[in-house]
């Protein structure tokens, strides 16, 4: 048995969505006990697959549950998978994926069996894929028990897909009842995957550089790479006829693939530290990153985590930078005004950029309502004015 007890990354803000979510099902679960109210629940909104399936059916036979291990299975697994992956998406954006996964997982059983079916553990399945996707690289610690009981820490890719392709489909079945769907889940964390990947393709949600979407592609430019290289050499495609000509061809595509390779390399590591909250090692990758090319900017976030951080390291004219750099890409942040007053202290007290930090702080002023802030605002704008 394996059950997975903590991730790597915490989400930014509270996960809404899936506390409600969560709270719904075993409200629901608690209600629909009683003896006799569950049958006619069950017969109401349990997913009949028929030839006239009542549409509603779809989605409402995933917030039922046959007994108390049930529900505690689907709502643990959604706690420890759905959070992040509500952050990421939004508390709309979560709810659809949430819903788009019962109904598609109620498809998929119903295009292969007739028996009914109730749970969520399709949705869940699809939230599972879905983080799969966006978080491949975090790391889960599991319990696991077999002849020894102990904990180990794996890669969220590895045991995601462990529980995907093994134990979901050929270890579970063998000592589960014949009545789990199955199929039901398969749906689910195809359309969990399908559809994250999807809107990170579509640039729908921001990539952080180190989900499975990047990491398909940084495979396939390395691939585009060693293709390229491996044709200059290759004397069936002409290459010793034209070697001059060729050489100034291959040279800056090499030079331009190199450094290509470079920043992605560097883009991951960032994300993958931050993600483990080594601010201090991921704010000196920044740094190297912004080496070759100055205009380098990380997700929302990110930047603000590393702006912030180079701030507390007190590399002042690094972290002006990435404030900066912020401002230009996240105009619309919701906070702007905070970052506007950080940087503004930066050039009024360390940079000596005094004009720049009138500018900052008077638009800061603008619209700051905490009252510290307010007073950190006045009181700098009051030293630049004497």
């Amino acid at each position: 048995m394996l059950l997975p007890i903590h991730t790597s990354i915490q989400p930014r803000r509270t996960p809404y969505t899936n506390y409600a979510l969560i709270i719904v099902n075993t409200i629901i679960f608690i209600l629909t006990s009683f003896r006799y109210i569950q049958p006619w629940v069950h017969q109401m909104f349990m997913l009949m697959p028929r030839p006239m399936t009542d549409i509603w059916q779809f989605v409402t036979y995933a917030f039922l549950h046959a007994n108390l291990m049930h529900i505690f299975g689907n709502m643990y697994f959604l706690y420890i998978f759905g959070n992040n992956v509500n952050d990421k998406l939004g508390n709309v954006g979560y709810l659809c994926l949430y819903l788009g996964g019962a109904v598609f997982a109620g498809i998929g059983h119903t295009l292969l069996h007739q028996n009914p079916v109730l749970g969520a553990s399709g949705a869940v399945a699809a939230v599972t894929g879905a983080y799969l996707v966006l978080y491949p690289r975090t790391v889960i610690t599991i319990v696991y028990w077999f002849i020894f009981i102990g904990t180990m820490e794996i890669s969220a890719l590895y045991f995601i897909a462990f529980k995907l392709i093994v134990w979901d489909n050929i270890v579970e079945p063998r000592f589960s009842a014949a009545a789990v769907a199955y199929d039901a889940h398969l749906a689910g964390y195809a359309f969990g995957i399908l559809a994250i990947i999807m809107l990170l393709a579509t640039k729908l949600i921001d990539s952080n550089y180190s989900d499975l979407w990047s990491i398909i592609r940084q495979w396939n430019r390395r691939r585009r790479f060693r293709d390229t290289v491996a044709g200059g050499n290759d004397p069936f495609k002409g290459a010793n006829m034209r070697k001059s000509v060729r050489a100034k061809e291959v040279a800056p595509k090499t030079t331009t693939s190199v450094q290509a390779e470079e920043t992605t390399r560097l883009r991951a590591e960032i994300t993958a530290l931050i993600n483990q909250r080594n601010l201090a090692a991921a704010a000196e990758r920044y740094l190297e990153l912004l080496k070759p090319d100055t205009e380098q900017v990380l997700p929302r976030q990110y930047q603000l985590d590393v702006a912030n951080q180079l701030m507390s390291m007190g590399k002042w004219a690094a972290s002006a930078r990435a404030y900066e750099l912020f401002l230009a890409h996240y105009s619309t942040y919701e906070h702007i005004e905070q970052v506007r007053l950080m940087l503004g202290v930066l050039c009024s007290r360390y940079l000596n950029k005094p004009e720049k930090a009138v500018e900052l702080l008077r638009a800061a002023q603008e619209k700051l309502t905490d009252a510290g802030q307010k007073k950190m605002c006045s009181d700098e704008l009051a030293k630049l004015q004497n």
